[in-house]
């Protein structure tokens, strides 16, 4: 039986991008008269063929040529930003492994993700420690590491830490994130820097908490953190942000405190439907205008805008339901489970058929939905979409953030398959679950599993 929604994705009109305009703003994506759509050089319909569907795929060439653009915008010698790559993006120990030989640095919010970049080969001296709660193992497990920062958030916080490192004879290098209470004009639910938010102290308690923090045993205060948000494509919010900071490390040196690093954070956005994409020239040029001049050294911690274009969710049309006098129900085997984006955040993402003959069939408003037995299950709402009929394959772009990396199986329904594209070759890097697997980590009481009820008794 299916729960009320909360929220549905937006209704589209025909004025969205065409399959053209999709493909035209992504030139990592091509249609071929014959083989279909191509991520970098492999036709898609050949790894739906070999792994069935739903399936993720990610294209590292993608990966590496976006990396590559950041780090060129950053590499300014009056900038010489590092790069931290944001792991809850996408943490499949691929992508990281990719991003580490490019010299990537990881920001964790996590001890499973601090153990996943250290899996990938990233180095503890190139790893950040997020996030607004933070358990005494974790903390715990970066002290042990000596990894290169822990981006403290609260006093409660900071004073906890000082009794775990004062305890095991270590000294954490902390950064005090700070809540700049910048509105980033973006999704509420992935805005960070405002004061309402749970994250980062608040502006004016942080210089007298840094005081602090250079006071307490175990402790050494090294800078301050900012991140205000997801998905950010104005550079302005982000020149805001940093204005605040740096003039809150001027009143810091001046009181007689030695700040040698700010984090600036992440959260440049892309194009998901027709927005201008983030500019990675644009973030320099904010973080140099505010804090060039201050001998300090910078960090950022992009994740969505390094990642996400660079995937895809490949899903099969089951049936189209159809409705006199309204849109069809598009309904696909790909679910909220498996891309949950639409459902929580209302996004946007485009849609393109794998055939090059299904890509030109005039397009008309449908429903697409998936299977699983909510109302929310739902990617998009009176899109315009070429006729697709039961059997058709489609591409859902832009999935390689915030995508196989918050699916679940809801509904009991296996993780979906995940391949990796590398130019013109492809490999399996997860398997499709076996369903079995679902239920295998589970126990049935013996007194269960022999049909006793109530207090020992055996069902008559």
């Amino acid at each position: 039986m299916s729960m009320p929604s909360v929220s549905a994705p937006p209704s589209s009109s025909m004025t969205d991008p065409s399959v053209a305009d999709l493909l035209a703003a992504r030139p990592h994506l091509r249609m071929h008269a014959l083989e279909g759509l191509m991520l970098e050089q492999v036709p898609l319909a050949a790894i739906a063929d070999a792994l069935g569907t739903p399936v993720w795929v990610t294209g590292a060439g993608t990966l590496r040529s976006r990396y590559r653009r950041l780090e060129a915008a950053l590499a300014e010698p009056s900038l010489g930003a590092s790069i931290h790559y944001a792991v809850k993006a996408n943490d499949h120990l691929a992508i990281l492994r990719i991003l580490s030989i490019e010299g990537a640095g990881a920001d964790v919010v996590s001890g499973g993700e601090m153990r996943r970049a250290i899996e990938a080969g990233i180095p503890p001296a190139r790893i950040v420690f997020s996030g607004v709660g933070k358990s005494d193992d974790e903390l715990g497990l970066a002290l042990s590491l000596s990894i290169s920062q822990i981006n403290v958030e609260s006093r409660e916080e900071l004073e906890r830490l000082s009794g775990l490192a004062s305890a095991c004879g270590r000294t954490a290098r902390i950064v005090l994130r700070v809540n700049p209470d910048i509105d980033a004009g973006t999704h509420a639910k992935i805005t960070t820097g405002l004061a309402d938010n749970k994250f980062g102290v608040a502006y004016d308690e942080a210089a007298d908490l840094y005081a602090l923090a250079a006071r307490l045993p175990g402790i050494e205060p090294i800078g301050f953190a900012v991140h205000i948000g997801s998905q950010i494509n104005d550079p302005a919010p982000f020149r805001a942000a940093y204005a605040r900071i740096a003039d809150l490390v001027r009143r810091v040196r001046e009181a007689g405190q030695a700040v040698s690093l700010v984090d600036c954070g992440g959260g440049l956005g892309i194009s998901y439907r027709d927005e201008i994409e983030g500019s990675p020239r644009a973030l320099a040029h904010a973080i140099r205008v505010t804090l060039g001049d201050l001998g300090l050294k910078l960090v950022v911690e992009p994740g969505r805008w390094l990642v996400a274009p660079a995937g895809v969710l490949l899903s099969r049309v089951l049936l189209v339901k159809q409705s006199a006098g309204r849109a069809p129900f598009v309904v696909l085997d790909a679910a909220m489970n498996d891309l949950l984006r639409p459902s929580l955040y209302e996004a946007w993402h485009g849609v393109v058929p794998l055939s090059a003959r299904d890509a030109v069939q005039p397009a008309g408003p449908a429903h697409l939905v998936g299977p699983v037995c909510e109302t929310g299950d739902t990617f998009a709402l009176d899109r315009p979409l070429p006729h697709l009929a039961a059997g058709a394959r489609v591409a859902i772009l832009d999935t390689g953030a915030y995508g196989a990396v918050m699916s679940s199986t809801y509904n009991s329904r296996p993780l979906a398959a995940q391949a990796l594209v590398d130019g013109s070759r492809w490999t399996t890097i997860r398997p499709r679950q076996p369903v079995e697997q679902l239920w295998a980590g589970e126990l049935v009481p013996d007194w269960i599993a022999a049909g006793e009820t109530g207090a020992g008794r055996a069902a008559e």
